[in-house]
């Protein structure tokens, strides 16, 4: 049997629960379909920064998630072979007050998910083709259920099938891993609410309270230099860790504590994966009532934190931009003539969507990956450089890259 939507979203992650949010805030009613039986909550954690916040207002969440996580106050920098600091920031310095903070993430898409209408989500519904129905796409899903729909946003992640559906490119391996983890103090850890970041030996690892009891932290490394096979150390975990605490160099004994007391179901560990910039900037980010959002769009290594933030950008613009186009009063009433005149709307505004969209991805993605390179590297020029004149900047780049406005939801 054939059921019609309006507005169907795919993926229920961060870009694809704002989204729908979103356009709930604007009275559009929208369906995510999401193919595992619950939320995602891989990866534990994630750094928001100004731009996140903005968005997270915009969708009416800011207030509620930031009572439950501590705000940082700045950045430190340490060279993972001296052990010393190579610099440090304050998050309310010369670029201005900027509000950070290390968000859980089943906190954030469990709090996204508590503001929609009920049956906003509908779990175990993995999307297997997408076809032509004149102005409409019909999507069918693996349960053999088919679905037909006036507009599809494709929220579903790197390996993005509505992506492919575009023609995008797929994303490339970048040639390095991340180990991330999430670790209680029920005593409290005793942290400074400071983002801390180690770099040396062809490594970058960081640590980042959560709340005075949860602490998050991360190693990206390329696994080609260090001679680990990533597979295999996601299948055993207690192999996976004994590589990480192997990594860590000069860091005082109660840093060391944080990996140390991690427990085994706590820690994952990834390729880093990302859509070339140009295929980004030349590729079609939206065709007819089709468009992609969050890592669908934009997958970048996660050297400047921006991956989940800009999912939420991707959200609150899109949600505005279909707002203005189906919230208007059609002016044809007839089947077909208004079918024609909706599908026109839709397509104008996602045209709006990828022009303000396209070159902030392609920026951010560009940005994430030179960073990257820069901070693991391990050649002597670079290093010296980092670590003497480049730490600084790079620092100041993570504020400069999150001090952006992705608007508020009223349409004129």
């Amino acid at each position: 049997m054939e059921m019609n939507e309006d507005i169907i979203i795919v993926g229920a992650g961060i870009g694809g629960l704002t989204t729908c949010l979103g356009l709930h805030r604007l009275g559009l009613r929208s369906l995510v379909l999401e193919s595992s039986d619950s939320l995602r909550v891989t990866g534990f954690a994630l750094t928001t920064w100004k731009n996140a916040w903005r968005a997270l207002d915009a969708v009416g969440v800011g207030d509620s998630i930031r009572q439950q996580h501590m705000q940082i106050q700045g950045l430190q920098v340490f060279s993972t072979i001296s052990g010393q600091p190579t610099s440090e920031i304050s998050f309310g310095g010369k670029w201005g007050i900027h509000e950070i903070r290390c968000v859980r993430r089943k906190v954030l898409l469990e709090t996204l998910e508590r503001e929609l209408p009920r049956g906003s989500i509908r779990y175990s519904s993995k999307v297997v083709s997408i076809q032509e129905s004149g102005h409409y796409k019909t999507v069918h899903l693996a349960d053999g259920s088919v679905l037909k729909t006036k507009v599809l946003i494709g929220c579903d992640g790197v390996n993005s099938l509505v992506a492919n559906w575009l023609g995008l490119d797929k994303p490339v391996d970048s040639g390095r891993s991340a180990v991330r983890g999430l670790v209680e103090f029920p005593d409290g850890h005793g942290l400074e609410p400071k983002f801390r970041q180690h770099f040396g030996n062809g490594v970058r690892h960081g640590v980042i309270p959560c709340g005075p009891t949860t602490l998050y932290w991360f190693l990206t490394f390329a696994p080609s230099v260090h001679g680990v096979d990533t597979e295999e150390m996601d299948q055993n975990p207690a192999k996976m860790k004994d590589f990480v605490l192997s990594k860590l160099g000069k860091v005082p004994q109660h840093i060391e504590n944080v990996f140390e007391k991690t427990a085994l179901d706590c820690m994952s560990c990834s390729p880093l994966k990302f859509r070339l910039p140009w295929k980004v900037a030349t590729g079609h980010i939206y065709k007819g009532n089709v468009c992609v959002a969050g890592d669908a769009l934009h997958p970048m290594t996660p050297d400047i934190g921006q991956g989940g933030c800009s999912a939420m950008e991707d959200g609150v613009v899109l949600a505005r931009c279909l707002g203005e186009v189906l919230l208007r009063k059609p002016t044809r009433e007839d089947g077909e003539g208004k079918d024609e005149e909706c599908y026109k709307r839709i397509s104008e505004g996602l045209e709006k969507y990828a022009k303000e969209r396209r070159w902030r991805s392609f920026k951010l993605i560009t940005t994430a990956y030179v960073v990257g390179l820069i901070q693991e590297s391990d050649w002597k020029v670079v290093r010296f450089l980092r670590e003497k004149f480049l730490s600084g900047f790079l620092a100041n780049l993570f504020l400069r890259m999150g001090d952006f406005d992705c608007g508020q939801l009223s349409i004129s």
